[in-house]
């Protein structure tokens, strides 16, 4: 993040170099980024058992309730206490809000022993929510319940194909090329060999991935941000108080329905963690690359990528003193078979 933000404001013509070329609204080089970032984790992911995932009624439900109800709502609630007098700012936030995540998400679950076959699910599950409900949602919290409330109201019409488009190359390709390298590569040499020597020489690919597209993120934006740090740090404040929240109410959540720790784990981190390339994609195309919605999706990631590894540690923290009998699962629930952590 500091490489990126030094890069961004003392490297002249470093920015325009990189929103050169786009995929899907996003930079080619963090697209290819994190492609990178997110193929290993995918090809961790035993898809044969995700059936078991899709039949725990309790994971499904809270996921949906926490990701399509609570998080929205709250992000609305904070957007407006927080950001009364800055509208564009605030409607950034809101948009954040809606833009549930479907990529960094699985690296944070797989750092803190989540169950990856659940990530997988629920990640498809967001996505196919996002492309349908988006933008009923973005008329909901920025039209009609402003309104309601007497409040001043947003016009925005969202693409529902830069939204489709996002997720089918944001989760589609690597989620295919990780599916196809899995079922070729079983058959050829094996599980074991597969998830013994193959998987180890992958894996830490998608740490490359990701620290590639956090640097070259924050380069993209960096003179932005380094630019107007009064602002930065008002949108930040909503934000990491939105990030706390929502990761406290899945964890507890979960461990209140008796998920275990893997579940819930992953139940947390994909409610907490949003779609931020989706969201600036989205803000830049209805508001422009110059507006202040566009800059509150900016700095999402900023205080994203700090708090949600921060929260990775409190999940491992909380593994030992909440879910005892659960410490030596790595990827999923005891039993599952994922590989120690």
């Amino acid at each position: 993040m500091v490489v990126g933000l030094l890069l961004g404001r003392f490297v002249p013509g470093i920015a325009g170099a990189l929103d050169a070329a786009k995929v899907a609204g996003v930079s080619l080089p963090i697209a290819l980024g994190l492609l990178v970032m997110m193929y290993p984790v995918l090809a961790k992911v035993r898809y044969g058992e995700t059936g078991a995932v899709l039949r725990d009624r309790r994971l499904m439900v809270t996921s949906l309730l926490l990701n399509w109800l609570a998080a929205p709502a709250l992000m609305f609630v904070l957007a407006w206490v927080f950001l009364p007098d800055l509208p564009e700012y605030r409607t950034g936030l809101i948009i954040v809000g809606l833009a549930r995540c479907i990529a960094m998400v699985m690296i944070w679950n797989d750092l803190a022993c989540g169950d990856r076959e659940a990530a997988a699910v629920l990640v498809f599950v967001n996505s196919v929510f996002q492309v349908l409900a988006f933008g009923a949602l973005g008329w909901f919290y920025l039209q009609w319940l402003p309104e309601q409330l007497g409040l001043a109201t947003t016009s925005a019409e969202f693409s529902f194909w830069v939204i489709t488009v996002s997720v089918l190359v944001f989760l589609g390709i690597p989620l295919l090329a990780g599916f196809l390298t899995r079922v070729i590569c079983e058959r050829v040499g094996g599980r074991d060999w597969y998830e013994d020597r193959f998987l180890p020489r992958l894996g830490p690919w998608a740490l490359y991935g990701l620290l590639f597209t956090i640097t070259l993120l924050f380069a993209l934006q960096g003179d932005e941000i380094t630019s107007n740090p009064w602002d930065v740090a008002r949108i930040a404040l909503p934000l990491l108080v939105y990030f706390l929240v929502v990761f406290a109410a899945g964890m507890v959540v979960g461990r209140l329905v008796g998920l275990g720790y893997a579940r819930t784990t992953t139940l947390a981190f994909t409610a907490a963690g949003n779609n931020f390339e989706l969201a600036i994609a989205v803000a830049i195309g209805t508001f422009g690359v110059t507006s202040g919605q566009a800059l509150a999706g900016v700095v999402g990631p900023l205080i994203e990528v700090p708090v949600l590894v921060a929260l990775v540690y409190a999940a491992l923290w909380a593994r030992r003193r909440c879910f005892p009998d659960q410490r030596t699962s790595a990827g999923s629930p005891p039993g599952t078979g994922t590989a120690q952590s």
